[in-house]
This record gives C-alpha cells, structure tokens and sequence, in this order.
C-alpha cells in the first residue's frame, strides 16, 4: 500500500524537528389527518443509507491488516508539495514509556478505523489510517482533525468502542472485536480554524456516529480552566500507537502515561514558532533521544485525549520524528481553547442531520411543522402534526443520545418529553403536572457543568429556576436562580459569548437585549449580565434553537410586527453577539408557537 507523504514544514532547531501526530501508524402541508401524538418528522431525511455490518467489517478487516504490518498511515491528507524539500522532521505520535489501561478506567475511548480499497483489486494502491479518539456524548467523538482531513471516513471509516485490544483475524479471517462493538459515521466536522497546510491549531474534529454507544463519555475542561495547564500538573495521555521509536508496529492494547504539563514559555522554547500557544499546550519530561527514560504519545495515538482531572485538557496532535528526540514535548490541541467549538456540535439541535439547528413552529389553526435550516435560509418544511392542544414546545435532546426530541407542555399544564427509545420508535414520557404555572421554559444546554442538558423555567410570580438534567428525561431539585424576572422576556440556546457554556438572553421592557453567562455550575448560575443591546429587540417572537448557520456559534431567531424572521447570527462575544442580521422571509405572523 502506499502512504501519504509528509508535508514539508518550517525547519526546527536542529533538535528538534516536528512532525504531524495522526492516526495511521506509518413546501406545503400534506393533506393528511394529524396524529393522535404529533410526532418528531423523519430525522432519518439527512441521514445517507447505512453500511450494512458485513460493509463495516470487511473496512475493519482492510485497516486490522494495514495496522498489523506497521502500514497505517499516521497523518492522513498531509502531502507534501512536490516542489519542496525533504523537513528535517515530520508530525506524528504514540505512546513510548507506557503502561496498559483497563476498560473500567478508560470506557471513553474509541479507534478510528479507515481502509479504501480504491475500489481496484491492487492492494499497491489502498490507504489505511488509524486514529484514536474519545466519546463526548453517546454519539459524538472527539478527534484530531488532522486525522479526518481529506478523508471520507462516512465511506471508508470504521468505529470500534468498548474495547481496549486492536481487533484481530480469526482463522476464518474475520475480524474479533474482543467484545467490542462498531459504529459508523455519518458526518463529521473540524474546527474552522484547523489549517492542514501548516497543523498551526485547531486541530479537533468531532464525529457523529449512526447510534448512541452504551459506553461512559468523557468531557471537556472548561474554556477557563488555567489549572489543569499550569507546570507540572500531572495529566494522562491514552492510545493504541507505537511503543518503541525502532518500530512502526502499534500497539494491540491500549496503553497510558502519566506526564507533567509544560508551560507555554518551555513549549515555544523547544519548538519556537512551530508551537502557537492558546491554541496547543505540551506535556511530559524531555524525551532522552531512546526509548529508555522516555514517556512520549507517538504515531497512532492522534486524536486520543489527554486528561487532566478527569476532562479532557489537550488532544494529541504532534511530536518529533520517531518521538524521542532529545529534549522533546508531545504536542497538544487546547482543548479549553475549543471547548465552544465542540459543544455547539454535541448539542447541536438538529431534526434533519445536517449539522445544523432547526427550526419547530405551530400555525394559529394548530399545524405542527419542522422548518429545515439551509446555514442563513429555512429550506423544506415537514408537517409533524396537531399541536393545539400545546401551548409550549422545545426541542431537547435531554438524553444525548443524538435524536433531536420534543418537550411540550399541554394546555393543561403537564410537561412530557418525546424522544427516541433506542430501538425503533419515539415514545412519550410525562415529566410531570403543575407546569402551568411557569411563564416560559428554556432549554440552553448544560448549565450545571456535568454534560447534560438542564431546564430553566421562569414562573409567573417572576422567579427563575434551575432544574438540574438527568439525562433521562427527569430533574433533580430545583435550584432558585433569583426574582425579579417577571418583567424579561427569555430565550437562548447554547453559547453567545465564546467561553463554550450556555448562556441565556433576556429582553426587558424597555426593548434592551442582556447577555447573562452561563458560569457552568449549579450554583449562581450566570455571572454579570452583559447589554448586549440597546434598543429595538421588541420583537413579538424569539426562537433560540442553537446554532442554525452551522459555524459553531449559537444564534437567534425573531419576528417582528410585520410578520418578517430574522436570523441573528452570533459572533461568540458577550459585548456583540450577532453579526448584522439576514431576512428570511415574511409572512410568519400566521404562527403563533416557536420552538
């Protein structure tokens, strides 16, 4: 098979020659009788034909082999120019120095498989890549993206989790999954900061797999976490990458190593303008130049994480050539630094499996649709049934399993959540009476820090409160936010100001927009109120369903009194939080519900 070849970098020091960490190791409503449930439209729409198992098992099959021999290719799409020079190093990682980790402390962790045949008999011709990577959410994972770049891994890539052993042959020459399970993937994305012709940052990619995974997820740290960067901070790093600088050969069980966190004046020392702080961090002891007396990721642990308190702090991203160098750092993505980015495509409400928010809206005569977002347009709509028995709606995935479900509140005040079962249908679920009592009820994401989505829910006496999330569909006890909100309008999903928690906006009556920041706890839940502006926000409907354009920010949607929506995109900053807004389109005075 062939390899990529490394793209020529900027020279190092003569010492320290780096090189790239990655994977591989070298419309109108039908005339139609509603429902006697409305029910969510077919989130299926976007989703592409699955592979069928024997598809993803003959993929597993081409990358276990490539792998085995040492051909995995660790830096997927990095081609160098034909014009350039030969670097005097290239990026790569592994786990030099480490030790083997059980499943009961690592459940998190995934492989990234990808094998392409090129569709020829020719095996000179196949590509094989390997990657690691950890599960953020039931159905998310959280990669390098230097590991996805260039490469369709909806077509050629292969999840395997719950597992810490590499598959193997079996004398049948199938593959064994040693009691894991696999997954494919339907869409990915990377940070729009990620630029592959220089790995200069941005180096994190999420996944979207086909189905939740029953397996324990691992967050992120906070965007204003300092802590776990700070010298000497003890930090674990994961993988299944090379164990010895002599050899391509991966390893078949996942390992550890403990190393230390390095600042950024000793990172920027050893690599100079290769390392660009905010957007890496490094860890671990000077490598020795040999493997003994060094502890080091290597080529085939790109995309694992390193941890840091139990969250994740830095993504592998690069190195030095062979990974021991004398004096040499393992190279990370910054997590706390993309924390927004990630998480606006975690819980990223969306109905049709574009990686976009869309939009729920109700007609005065009761109608039910979903609106699809096409980035700063709405494009086809779905009629999802009878919702006049309801006088509020909100999307909510409350069990993060990836399935855009609904909570409504019924006339009668009973709060129920509808939302996908696992198997083959969507069932509904009362969450509770009493309900009626509450002016409006928001659902902007994870307030509380613990990675589930919770519920804030503004009563007509003008008290705010918090009720904690699951996962499940229920809340723990309610937590009082303060009074005095009865005069506030509110809306607001996902995060306005860029630090990567939920926050919620609030227009008072003298039609002033406020920013309030979510502070990731269940305790005083939002810092010092920000205006974000001035005049003007009386519109007579506010729909906050995240991040509609898809660029990892979340936006607003209003109407106004003639009947026009208009879409807010945000900017990710507490003072400005939208760009100048765009139309689309009037004549939605004849809703009277958005969600």
């Amino acid at each position: 098979m062939t390899s990529a070849q490394w793209r020529a970098r900027t020279a190092l020091p003569a010492a320290a020659a780096a090189l790239a960490l990655s994977g591989a190791l070298l419309g109108a409503a039908p005339a139609q009788a509603a429902e006697p449930v409305p029910a969510p439209a077919k989130q299926n729409a976007g989703k592409a034909q699955g592979p069928s198992k024997a598809e993803l098992l003959e993929r597993l099959k081409g990358s276990v082999a490539d792998f085995n021999d040492g051909e995995a290719d660790p830096t997927p799409a990095q081609e160098k120019e034909a014009d350039q020079a030969p670097a005097s190093g290239t990026k790569e990682s592994y786990i030099i120095g480490g030790t083997p980790a059980t499943s009961t402390e690592a459940p998190w962790m995934v492989q990234l498989h990808y094998y392409d045949d090129q569709g020829t008999a020719d095996e000179a011709d196949d590509e094989g890549y390997f990657c690691g990577g950890s599960l953020v959410a039931p159905n998310k994972v959280l990669t390098a993206a230097h590991c996805v770049y260039g490469l369709d891994w909806a077509t050629n890539g292969v999840i395997v989790a719950g597992t810490t052993q590499i598959p193997t042959t079996t004398a049948t020459g199938e593959p064994d999954l040693h009691g894991g399970r696999m997954a494919y993937i339907e869409r990915t994305w990377l940070s729009p900061t990620y630029d592959n012709a220089n790995l200069t940052g941005g180096d994190v990619a999420v996944l979207t797999l086909d189905h939740a995974l029953p397996y324990k997820s691992l967050q992120l740290t906070q965007s204003g976490d300092t802590a776990s960067y700070r010298e000497g901070t003890q930090a674990t790093v994961y993988g299944w990458g090379r164990t010895s600088s002599t050899s391509q050969d991966g390893s078949q069980t996942l390992q550890k190593a403990v190393v230390p966190m390095r600042s950024d004046a000793t990172c920027s020392s050893y690599f100079q303008g290769d390392f660009v702080a905010g957007q890496m961090t490094c860890a671990g002891n000077p490598a020795t130049g040999q493997d003994a007396g060094t502890v080091s990721p290597c080529n085939g642990d790109s995309g694992g994480p390193l941890v840091v308190g139990g969250r994740i702090a830095g993504v592998v991203s690069w190195g030095v050539q062979d990974c021991v160098e004398t004096g040499a750092y393992g190279v990370y993505a910054k997590t706390s630094t993309y924390v927004g980015q990630v998480n606006a495509r975690i819980n990223d409400t969306d109905l049709d499996w574009d990686g976009r928010a869309d939009l729920f809206a109700r007609t005065s005569t009761g109608d039910g649709y979903e609106y699809y977002s096409r980035g700063t347009t709405l494009g086809g709509r779905e009629y999802i049934g009878d919702f006049s028995a309801y006088n509020l709606v909100r999307q909510a995935d409350l069990d993060r399993d990836g399935n855009q479900d609904y909570l409504y509140r019924t006339t009668g005040g009973v709060l129920k959540w509808f939302h996908f079962n696992g198997v083959d249908e969507y069932v509904e679920y009362t969450v509770g009476s009493g309900w009626g009592a509450m002016k409006n009820i928001v659902v902007p994401g994870d307030m509380t820090g613990d990675a589930l989505p919770d519920l804030l829910a503004q009563d007509k006496s003008g008290y705010l409160w918090l009720y904690p999330g699951r996962g499940n569909g229920t809340f723990g006890a309610r937590v009082s936010v303060g009074s005095g909100w009865g005069v506030m309008t509110l809306a607001g999903k996902g995060d306005y100001t860029g630090d990567g928690k939920p926050d919620m906006l609030a227009r008072d009556t003298s039609g002033r927009l406020w920013v309030y920041p979510g502070r990731g706890t269940a305790t005083a839940t939002f810092t010092t109120r920000v205006l974000a502006g001035t005049s003007g926000w009386n519109f007579t409907a506010y729909a906050a369903t995240g991040d509609v354009n898809g660029d990892g920010k979340a936006d607003l949607l209003a109407r106004d009194s003639a009947g026009v929506l208009w879409l807010y995109q945000g900017r990710g900053s507490s003072s400005a939080p939208f760009v100048p807004r765009v139309k689309i389109g009037s004549g939605w005075n004849a809703f009277n519900l958005f969600g």
